[in-house]
């Protein structure tokens, strides 16, 4: 019996970290297709045509758009159709749930493309090279270093999604292409 109970706790030991793992945060640019108060729901639609359906939850984060809001109730009904945005979310089943909105435009991300020189995760920087042939460094949220594990490399050719906070370039949201 003593046995029995010893194996299941060594294999509720190393099950343990399977189910406390993370969620995987992923990121998606698009335009707002329509945005429903009463379910809670935002469907954006991507350059290629698809189209995501994400929940919104009272934590949803709403950047770069009059009256934004930190985790306010219906902060993202300041959005509206064709808005462009980046959405970083996860996914459970067929469930996606919006983490962060953050709009693109004047009071929002600008974009730039660019191609990798270097990409250093542990610093959270990345150097480029832009199109005019200038090099420059980038700094990275915790989403962009944890969204450029996804291919992003030297030579590759991005559009970097960032915001300007002193002095310094903030990359959200890497796009391939």
């Amino acid at each position: 019996m003593s046995y029995l109970v010893r194996s299941m706790l060594v294999l509720m030991l190393f099950a343990y970290p399977l189910f406390c793992a993370d969620d995987v945060v992923s990121g998606v640019a698009g335009t707002v297709k329509t945005v429903d108060k009463a379910t809670k729901t935002v469907v954006v639609k991507t350059a290629d045509g698809a189209e995501h359906t994400f929940h919104v939850v009272d934590r949803t984060v709403v950047h770069g758009v009059k009256a934004t809001g930190r985790g306010t109730k219906d902060a993202f009904l300041s959005m509206k159709e064709g808005d462009e945005v980046v959405v970083h979310y996860t996914e459970k089943g067929a469930v996606d749930t919006a983490h962060e909105f953050d709009h693109v435009g004047a009071d929002g991300l600008k974009m730039a493309k660019v191609t990798v020189n270097k990409l250093d995760h542990g610093a959270k920087v990345v150097s480029v090279k832009t199109e005019e042939g200038a090099d420059e460094t980038y700094h990275l949220t915790g989403n962009a270093v944890r969204e450029t594990g996804k291919g992003i490399e030297k030579g590759t050719k991005v559009t970097v999604y960032y915001t300007e906070e002193g002095g310094k370039k903030i990359v959200h949201f890497f796009k391939e292409g």
